[in-house]
């Protein structure tokens, strides 16, 4: 998710960094080569790296590149980054062929066309990963690819509302008033979804003991205003999935007219290979459409996801647009246009490469690690909110037992780790649990058990170094580390315009997003 970028003014952009630094006078040599044997030899070292306005002339592209890597080099190690449910690995032979089809764009099929089909491939095989109805030679599954799960899940709920529409339009009754049902541990691209198509939101709240959506809760709350309800299969603050089964079996039986769709943006990639018995995909006769991120357990580098609907029925004709680009007659449903192929190639490798045995060797070893980690976590004192054994997805949710009354909270024991470069989130629950703090860590494909040790190790010392420390001590440390936790100390990137807004669950509750 990119943050919305605000303008600096003159005054601002022209600011020294250092008050007083404005008087002093760094003239370079006007008879100083520009282009040197030695890059920190050039006038470009001794000179600030351009920030608001594009610079008159050239730059060798030797210095240009060393200096935007050295600037780049204050960004954390991603492999230490374990908020991020983000692919960080990938095999030498797939980057470069993603390195190769750079400059591609995928959209134009007239002139890339195996690489159109390429995508179709990978369409039907994550359709009959989820169990997509192939039998019925009148139907067949639909799908596409995306940048992510965001425009996946804004496309399914599109798609959601349409037909709603279309089906009050034809029973001549008002359609003014959509809603969908979910859980308020959505990801905020939920939230977007929802907002930006007009769409009332309809949550159930966590619990501090439930930390997914209650079944009989959410058809609850349908009414003919519902266009559907959002199932998660793998929930981004403890991993858990979702009973779709027991949100089907009530709307069947209740005989209630309702579609789910099944976000499993995080999950889609792992439940088919360590739960395969466990119903959640097409398999149900309700769950129309189902999203997954190809860049998170799909392990392509971000970004690309997928979106499949059970047939054509479910996506509306008026939303796809048949178009002739570029010589070639095109069906397209996609709030994006021109994209790289890379990503799209990266996935069709993934899965030949890996195939079935290989992603379920990658998965059920991630599962390993993480019930390891959860125990390691356990023996330390801490209290495990996700589940183990494959459960969940593979990531370990815990917390301080509240009941050793530490002077310290999650939020501390983050900062700490974040002195030996990791990013271990802590945040705090959902509305109507969020006095709950938490931290989670993500195991990813290269999170071996070696380095699981290292982080263990490290979260012990961690907890030794604040349980030596007073409360006032503490408190201080973790006040600074929150204004201060980014290198540069510019982690405030939020247009002054934009604060305090009173919309999203954030604004509302001061719920805190987990990072996905």
């Amino acid at each position: 998710m990119v943050h919305l970028a605000s303008v600096p003014n003159d005054k601002a952009a022209n600011a020294p960094l250092v008050k007083g630094m404005e008087n002093l006078k760094l003239e370079p040599n006007d008879k100083e080569d520009e282009v040197t044997a030695s890059v920190y030899g050039s006038r470009f070292a001794a000179e600030c790296l351009p920030m608001h306005e594009m610079p008159e002339k050239e730059m060798p592209k030797e210095i240009a590149y060393r200096m935007i890597r050295d600037d780049l080099s204050l960004d954390g190690n991603p492999m230490l980054n374990l908020a991020s449910f983000v692919t960080t690995y990938m095999e030498e032979e797939v980057e470069k062929l993603m390195a190769e089809a750079l400059p591609k764009n995928f959209i134009d099929y007239e002139e890339y066309p195996q690489t159109a089909d390429i995508q179709n491939r990978c369409v039907s095989m994550i359709a009959r990963m989820f169990n997509a109805p192939t039998h019925d030679e009148e139907e067949n599954a639909m799908g596409t690819s995306t940048v992510g799960s965001s425009e996946a899940i804004m496309l399914g709920t599109l798609a959601m509302k349409k037909r709603w529409q279309n089906k009050r339009k034809a029973a001549g009754k008002d359609y003014s008033k959509p809603n969908i049902v979910m859980n308020s541990a959505v990801q905020v691209c939920w939230e977007k979804a929802a907002r930006y198509f007009e769409v009332e939101e309809r949550y159930i709240f966590c619990t501090e003991d439930r930390y997914v959506i209650d079944p009989a809760e959410a058809v609850n709350l349908v009414d003919e205003n519902t266009i559907g309800i959002c199932a998660i299969i793998g929930t981004t603050y403890t991993g858990e999935y979702e009973d779709v089964k027991a949100i089907n079996d009530l709307l069947v039986e209740k005989n209630i007219d309702c579609p789910i769709h099944v976000d499993a943006a995080s999950g889609g990639f792992v439940a088919p290979f360590v739960v395969p018995n466990l119903p959640w995909d097409f398999r149900l006769e309700k769950v129309i459409s189902i999203n997954v991120s190809g860049h998170k357990y799909g392990l392509v580098y971000p970004g690309v996801g997928w979106v499949v609907w059970r047939s054509p029925e479910y996506l509306p004709k008026e939303l796809v647009f048949n178009i002739n680009y570029l010589g070639a007659d095109q069906a397209s449903f996609t709030l994006n246009f021109s994209k790289g192929a890379s990503q799209v190639i990266g996935q069709y490798y993934q899965m030949i490469r890996l195939g079935k045995h290989g992603y379920r060797s990658i998965m059920l070893n991630l599962t390993r690690t993480s019930d390891y980690l959860a125990s390691a976590l356990e023996n330390l004192g801490f209290l495990i909110m996700s589940k183990k054994g494959g459960e969940g997805l593979p990531l370990v949710a815990f917390r301080l037992n509240p009941k050793d009354n530490h002077h310290f909270d999650e939020f501390a024991v983050a900062h700490h780790l974040r002195e030996r470069g990791w990013v271990v989130p802590a945040y705090t629950m959902a509305p109507h649990s969020e006095k709950l703090k938490l931290m989670r860590v993500v195991v990813r494909e290269d999170f071996s058990r070696a380095r699981c040790d290292t982080l263990v190790k490290d979260i012990k010392l961690a907890m030794e170094s604040l349980k030596e420390m007073d409360k006032s001590t503490v408190t201080h440390h973790t006040n600074h580390a929150k204004k201060h936790h980014t290198s540069s100390g510019k982690s405030n990137v939020t247009n002054e315009h934009y604060k305090g807004e009173k919309h999203s669950l954030q604004g509302k509750t001061g719920k805190t997003h987990a990072v996905c």
